[in-house]
């Protein structure tokens, strides 16, 4: 009995607990599970690139083997977004997912590794997940239960400068790569990969790992992440195996019509703009003419300065008439090769530099020139010793007059030698010596200012052995110019500097690649580089063949920008095209005019009110071209 009796509270309680779970069981609703992110393909690429086709800051687009990709510069916060973009039910990356990648790889250093994308954890800079490749491997790179795991598939040769798509699957403890649909190669791993890999705090970088250390230096034209299935049988089998397509950005997807007018592509609506320039004038001179200088005088009008190879009658200058250049006045000049107009407060000067003396032996003076109003032409005002001087550059700092010339060589032959930073003296309102800066074979200077900082960047073109050198950046600091940066130039012989919008661009020509052994190469890469607000340097952002290059020139025409290049020679024949290239953004500078020059030894924009022109120089005839831009 006292059993029972015992019981029976105790059932009692058991059923009061139940009676009381009840109502609470009963008003539980069940959530359906719900994966990270949605199960459909991810264009990763899109997501960091501007969709209306406006230009992005360390990035271009290239054109190249039938297809467009795009081309990265620097690891910019602008190819990055956050994880929680991707994965927004749960921080978790996918355990199953492929990545499907189409690329073009140049030949690459056997120790040099790249990423096409990585997911960083931004507080500790840790790696969660990254795709590396090097010469011939295929990594990836992720954060396991027992630290960082890598599978690496191995003598996969996409390093070819070819075009190349790739399907990376993984699901468990399998993973298989595909290459151009050819036959999957599969990898088992001990340890399956991680199903909570948590992406919390962190960032996808495309074609970066955060770092420029390991910046993908390829063209990239297709990068998707498939959660949740392997997306080979989605793209293969293919008839272009190489360029298979799941998910290309619209700005790539599309190549534009090529003109049989003019051979350059261009993207439709540009192809009623390919006649927009025409023959105007035939200046025939009496010398070969290496540079031009255009200038105004208020109240007289636009000239052209001539600076001519020959010694008679010297140099000439033009002045614009009745829409016409017509000859104003002849200077002696010494196989002159550059005029220099400035101004210093109401004076107005003009300077050229003569590479050799009036006789041999004879010192080599540059003169500077001053216009008279009395007289309206200009008077002689001040000589300069000058060592074979291809160029002046005047510019104004602080209210300060200065001027610098490039000194080439000395008398003897060699090359490295000071060039001259020359300063106004208000007093006896002359130049004197402000500073000299070693220079090796100097061809050009060019001034310009960024901000509050002002900058002097010099193209060095030879060290009495090969052309392989560096041309210098200087700033302007505590009264003098200092080193900022170097940068490898090829027979530089001009510096260009431009902007458009807030970026700042500065272009060089190269003239030609000589070294201690082996041919001239005249069919090279000229550069455009721009200036890196975060790293504070200019960074390589176009390069573009020439042949010979010795003169870009910026010019604008209304909401337009466009670039000339003065093609010389090509090592056979200085009868050759130079090209007018635009401004297209995304795509930086495109060829959209070939213009036949002889010898093109330097190009000059200018306006009038007839219109607005180009002028090219010719080094190897006596004629110079005057061309007026038909504008619609």
């Amino acid at each position: 009995m006292e059993g029972q009796q015992n019981l029976v509270p105790s059932l009692w309680l058991l059923a009061l607990h139940w009676c009381l779970l009840l109502p609470l069981t009963e008003s539980v609703t069940v959530v359906p599970w719900k994966p990270c992110t949605d199960l459909h393909p991810v264009d990763l690429l899109s997501r960091v690139l501007p969709h209306n086709g406006e230009a992005l800051a360390g990035v271009r687009m290239v054109q190249e083997g039938g297809a467009r990709g795009v081309q990265f510069f620097s690891p910019t916060q602008a190819l990055t977004f956050p994880s929680s973009q991707l994965f927004i039910n749960c921080p978790l990356f996918p355990a199953e997912f492929s990545i499907v990648a189409t690329l073009k790889v140049p030949q690459i250093r056997v120790k040099r590794n790249e990423y096409l994308l990585a997911v960083v954890r931004e507080d500790d800079n840790q790696l969660l997940l990254g795709l590396r490749f090097s010469k011939d491997k295929v990594h990836l790179i992720y954060r396991g239960s027992m630290g960082r795991e890598r599978l690496s598939f191995k003598r996969i040769h996409l390093a070819d400068n070819h075009w190349h798509s790739m399907v990376l699957a993984i699901s468990g403890h399998h993973a298989t790569l595909t290459l151009d649909c050819g036959i999957p190669l599969e990898l088992v791993h001990k340890q399956p990969f991680p199903s909570d890999l948590s992406t919390d705090g962190s960032r996808f970088h495309i074609g970066s790992r955060r770092k420029w250390k390991g910046l993908f230096s390829g063209l990239l034209r297709q990068l998707v992440l498939l959660p949740g299935s392997d997306a080979t049988s989605r793209v293969c089998p293919s008839s272009n195996p190489s360029l298979v397509e799941l998910s290309v950005p619209t700005i790539l997807s599309n190549l534009p019509a090529k003109s049989h007018m003019n051979d350059a592509l261009l993207p439709p609506y540009e192809k009623d703009r390919l006649d927009y320039v025409d023959d105007y004038q035939d200046l025939y001179t009496t010398s070969e003419t290496l540079d031009i200088e255009l200038f105004q005088i208020p109240s007289v009008g636009l000239f052209a300065a001539m600076a001519h190879r020959a010694n008679k009658p010297g140099s000439a200058i033009y002045r614009w008439i009745h829409g016409n250049f017509q000859l104003y006045q002849n200077i002696s000049t010494f196989k002159a090769q550059a005029w220099k107009q400035f101004t210093i407060g109401r004076k107005i000067f003009l300077a050229v530099s003569n590479s050799v003396g009036p006789a041999d032996g004879q010192r080599e003076l540059s003169v500077i020139y001053r216009w008279s109003n009395k007289r309206l032409k200009f008077v002689r005002h001040q000589t300069l010793e000058t060592h074979g001087a291809r160029d002046w550059e005047a510019f104004h700092i602080n209210n300060e007059a200065f001027l610098a010339v490039a000194n080439h060589r000395t008398e003897n032959g060699n090359h490295n030698i000071n060039s001259v930073v020359y300063k106004w003296n208000p007093g006896t309102k002359t130049f004197e010596v402000n500073q000299t800066i070693s220079t090796s074979g100097a061809y050009d200077w060019e001034f310009f200012t960024v901000g509050p900082y002002h900058f002097l960047a010099v193209a060095n073109a030879f060290d009495g052995i090969s052309t392989q050198i560096d041309s210098s950046i200087y700033i302007w600091l505590g009264g003098g110019f200092q080193l900022f940066q170097t940068i490898r130039t090829f027979g530089a012989t001009d510096w260009e500097m431009f902007q458009i919008g807030n970026r700042v661009f500065l272009a060089v020509a190269n003239g030609h690649m000589l070294c201690e052994r082996g041919p001239s190469l005249y069919t090279i890469n000229s550069t455009i580089y721009e200036l890196d607000m975060t790293t504070k340097m200019f960074l390589k952002f176009q390069d573009i063949i020439t042949y010979s290059a010795v003169d870009w020139e910026f010019f604008s025409l209304g909401d337009e920008h466009f670039l000339v290049v003065a093609n010389s020679y090509d090592g056979s024949s200085y009868s050759l095209n130079s090209v007018i290239y635009r401004w297209q953004g995304y795509e930086g500078f495109v060829p959209v005019h070939r213009l036949p020059t002889i010898g093109c030894s330097d190009w000059e924009f200018f306006t009038s009110e007839e219109g607005s022109y180009l002028m090219y120089s010719s080094a190897k005839t006596p004629l110079s071209k005057v061309f007026k831009l038909r504008i619609h």
